[in-house]
């Protein structure tokens, strides 16, 4: 009697585990903490796993291209998953914005900064980090917002470029450069700013920062790509994204 509910048992197990899927997901690198928190839930709540790939956007978008085997992108922009559903990359009817955005500009320095723009201009600094304009979205966010307060040229030898928010980050954290913009995500959750000191940025001083997702090609037949994705939309994904300071 013990063997056949342990041979029953064992079959259950085994149709479980056959059920359960595993998705490759490219993340944009402002998204990181969220999407481990989302990841972890998404696990024990669905039996699926999640494989996820950080780097800029732009990066991301290029390993897309020359045939990464990613199932989801989360991207930091909404143009990225609009190009790729244009180029046939995407699953059609896929895309929607999981988040909007924050930038902040970050000192590691507790009182560096004040809440404003003052020592921003003040321009007292050695270095201010950014992330690459070209490859990251909130890099560019960055360059509208020193355009918009006409610093560009001020501190145009005083930037340090990240490849993505990720490295920019890191320079700021390791006091390579006295201050930076990051995503407010970086240096935020549960409504308080984790370390040092901050400046978040007003939205009108660049463009909103809309982050799409879409589920790619190569995820098309695969059940935990789907799962993902509308987890991702569900109540309990929605308080981890505000948790980091993401508007929905």
């Amino acid at each position: 009697m013990h063997a056949r509910i342990a041979a029953l048992f064992a079959v259950f197990a085994i149709s479980s585990n056959a059920l359960a899927e595993q998705v490759q997901v490219a993340v944009a690198a402002n998204f990181t903490a969220p999407l481990q928190a989302i990841a972890a839930e998404f696990e024990k709540d669905s039996g699926h796993s999640v494989v996820a790939s950080f780097g800029a956007t732009g990066q991301l978008y290029a390993q897309i291209q020359h045939g990464a085997p990613f199932e989801v992108l989360l991207s930091a922009d909404a143009s990225t998953p609009a190009r790729l559903d244009s180029q046939g990359l995407g699953v059609s009817g896929s895309r929607f914005t999981y988040a909007i955005g924050s930038l902040v500009l970050w000192s590691a320095t507790p009182g560096y900064l004040d809440g404003s723009d003052a020592a921003l201009k003040a321009n007292q600094y050695r270095h201010l980090a950014i992330a690459d304009p070209k490859t990251a979205p909130y890099g560019l966010a960055a360059t509208q917002v020193l355009a918009k307060l006409g610093l560009t040229e001020a501190v145009q030898g005083k930037l340090v470029t990240g490849q993505s928010i990720a490295k920019a980050l890191h320079f700021i954290a390791t006091g390579n450069a006295e201050l930076g913009f990051v995503a407010l995500s970086q240096v935020y959750q549960d409504g308080q700013l984790s370390s040092g000191s901050a400046w978040i940025l007003p939205a009108e001083l660049h463009s909103p920062i809309r982050q799409d997702a879409l589920i790619l090609k190569k995820g098309e037949h695969n059940p935990a790509a789907a799962a993902f994705t509308a987890y991702l939309k569900g109540e309990k994904a929605a308080a981890i994204i505000k948790s980091y300071g993401y508007q929905l």
